[in-house]
C-alpha cells in the first residue's frame, strides 16, 4: 500500500449531528425532502440545490454530473440543460435516471430514482427568460459535451450570439428542462458507530408510499 493510499484509508469521521426515525419523518417523501432542503438552505450549506444526476447510455455505461435543481413539486424534480449534451442523449436512449443530494455539513444524503421526461415548452421558456442575460447567451454559445479546439470557441460564439440577439435571446431549440418523476426515495442521516439511519420510500400501485428502514 502506498503512503498516500494508507493516509486515505485512515480517514475517519464520526457522524453525530442528528437522527432520522420513522416517528419524526414525513409520510410523504416530497415533504421530507422539502424539509431537509429548507434546512440545508437555512444552514447555509454551500450550493444546497446541487445534485448528482446519474444516467445510463444505450450500451449500459453509466455517467454522472452535477446539475442544479430548479423546481420540485408533486410532479417531480426539475433541472435545465442542453438536450444535445451527453446526459440528454443518454436520457433519450434510457429515460430512467437517479439523483443524489449530499449535504456534507448536515451529514445527510437524499437519493431519488425514477423516470425522466421533458418539461413543457412553456415551462422551459419561462425559466429561460428568468435567467441572467449572459447565461441565456451561454446556452447558445456552448455546444455542450462536444470537442472544441479551445476556450476561444466559446468566447467567439458568445460574441456572435450576443451581437445577433442583443438583449432578447430566444430559448435555443436544443435547451430546456427535464423532470424526474420519483418512484423511489432514500433519506440517509449519518449516525455514530456507522449505525446510520436510512429510510426508503417506494411508490405503490395505489399511489401511496411505503416507508421502510434499511440497514446502513
Amino acid at each position: 500500500m502506498s503512503e498516500l493510499t494508507a493516509h486515505i484509508a485512515d480517514l475517519r469521521k464520526s457522524y453525530e449531528r442528528a437522527e432520522l426515525n420513522e416517528e419524526a419523518s414525513q409520510a410523504d417523501p416530497l415533504l421530507q425532502f422539502d424539509q431537509w432542503l429548507k434546512e440545508a438552505i437555512a444552514g447555509e450549506v454551500p450550493e444546497p440545490n446541487a445534485m448528482t444526476l446519474a444516467t445510463v447510455a444505450g450500451n449500459g455505461r453509466p455517467s454522472t454530473r452535477i446539475v442544479l435543481v430548479k423546481g420540485y413539486d408533486e410532479r417531480g424534480i426539475v433541472w435545465y440543460t442542453n438536450y444535445d449534451s451527453r446526459k440528454g442523449r443518454e436520457l433519450a436512449a434510457n429515460s430512467f435516471a437517479a439523483l443524489q443530494f449530499h449535504w456534507v455539513e448536515l451529514e445527510r444524503v437524499v437519493r431519488i430514482e425514477g423516470v425522466v421526461e421533458k418539461v413543457s415548452a412553456e415551462e422551459s421558456d419561462a425559466y429561460f427568460h428568468s435567467r441572467p442575460l449572459d447565461s441565456r447567451i451561454g446556452a447558445w454559445a456552448s455546444p455542450q459535451s462536444e470537442v472544441i479546439s479551445g476556450r476561444s470557441v466559446l468566447v467567439t460564439n458568445a460574441a456572435k450570439y450576443g451581437a445577433k440577439f442583443l438583449l432578447q435571446p430566444p430559448r435555443p431549440p436544443h435547451w430546456g428542462g427535464y423532470r424526474l418523476k420519483p418512484d423511489n426515495w432514500q433519506f440517509w442521516q449519518g449516525r455514530r458507530s456507522r449505525l446510520h439511519d436510512r429510510l426508503r420510500y417506494t411508490l405503490q400501485a395505489d399511489a401511496e408510499w411505503l416507508r421502510e428502514r434499511l440497514a446502513p
